[in-house]
């Protein structure tokens, strides 16, 4: 398992009976997560002291329950990147805290390119990929179908002091934007994906991962320069495990252009059990050839 484990603003300091209890900055939250299906004791003092806690509704979704004062929106940094947070529908922050493994390395491999290198960010939601390969020296195209998520990414790369960098903020349908860049015969070196498990386009179109990500990441390699460096994908889904999803990095992009695939669960440290690391999705890579891991 890959590990984020360079953090110091967020921290998951316990986690039991489907709740995950965390920090971010200095605001304490507990948060439902349906893998944490042990129910070992909670021990740890700030269970019982959070600022707020997210309860599900019987009836589907839930709402947060403040114990505290909170601000509607606070800054965590994550080394020289800075992010807006807040609590929001559905148990989300606006941050992923997991994905740092894979925002390191993608800065990694655009600060060794020794070249200029495009980025493709699908599914960008608040920009996190987007900010770190910005501040790496890279140009991005960020895409997404939520006006307010975009409009959160740039809030986010200012933040970070990455505004003025090379980015275009694209509100869009991400299969219907890589149809469009195919037919313009445009190229990235790098492509970021973190498709959601379902979710719902601008114009009411349907999207299931299980259903669409063998054909879209089909299309997408269609979009890899001729140099390319990577297409990392990113699934939240329990049915699309890490070697199902570098399988179909082999047969649609390896296959094509060589290179490597590898595969992992990426995790965070838990931090009141040393040496426990609770699982949060998993990606899969392909890297261009010649590309150092």
């Amino acid at each position: 398992m890959r590990t984020a484990d360079g953090w110091k603003d967020y921290e998951l300091i316990d986690c039991s009976d489907g709740e995950r209890l965390e920090r971010w900055g200095d605001i304490v939250l507990i948060r439902p997560d349906p893998q944490v299906i042990w129910q070992t004791p909670k021990e740890h003092e700030l269970w019982y002291k959070a600022h707020a806690v997210y309860k599900r509704s019987n009836t589907g979704g839930g709402s947060w329950r403040e114990n505290k004062k909170m601000p509607p929106v606070w800054q965590i940094n994550y080394n020289s990147l800075k992010f807006n947070i807040k609590t929001m529908g559905f148990k989300h922050t606006g941050i992923f805290p997991e994905q740092a493994v894979n925002w390191d390395y993608t800065r990694k491999l655009i600060r060794q390119a020794g070249r200029p290198v495009k980025v493709l960010n699908l599914f960008g939601y608040t920009g996190a990929a987007t900010v770190a390969a910005l501040e790496a020296g890279a140009s991005v195209a960020h895409v997404d179908a939520s006006k307010g998520m975009v409009l959160w990414a740039k809030e986010n790369a200012a933040a970070s002091g990455v505004a003025d960098r090379p980015v275009r903020w694209l509100v869009d349908d991400c299969i219907k934007f890589v149809q469009k860049e195919i037919r313009r015969g445009n190229t990235y070196d790098i492509i970021i994906m973190d498709p959601p498990s379902y979710g719902r386009g601008p114009g009411g179109e349907v999207w299931k991962l299980e259903n669409e990500v063998y054909s879209f990441v089909e299309s997408c390699s269609q979009l890899l320069s001729q140099n390319a460096l990577m297409m990392l994908v990113n699934s939240y889904t329990t049915g699309l495990s890490p070697s199902v999803m570098e399988y179909i990095l082999g047969e649609t992009v390896a296959n094509k252009l060589g290179g490597s695939t590898s595969s992992d669960e990426i995790g965070l440290p838990v931090s009141s059990k040393p040496g426990r690391v609770l699982p949060c999705g998993a990606s899969a890579i392909w890297l261009g050839e010649g590309v150092n891991k």
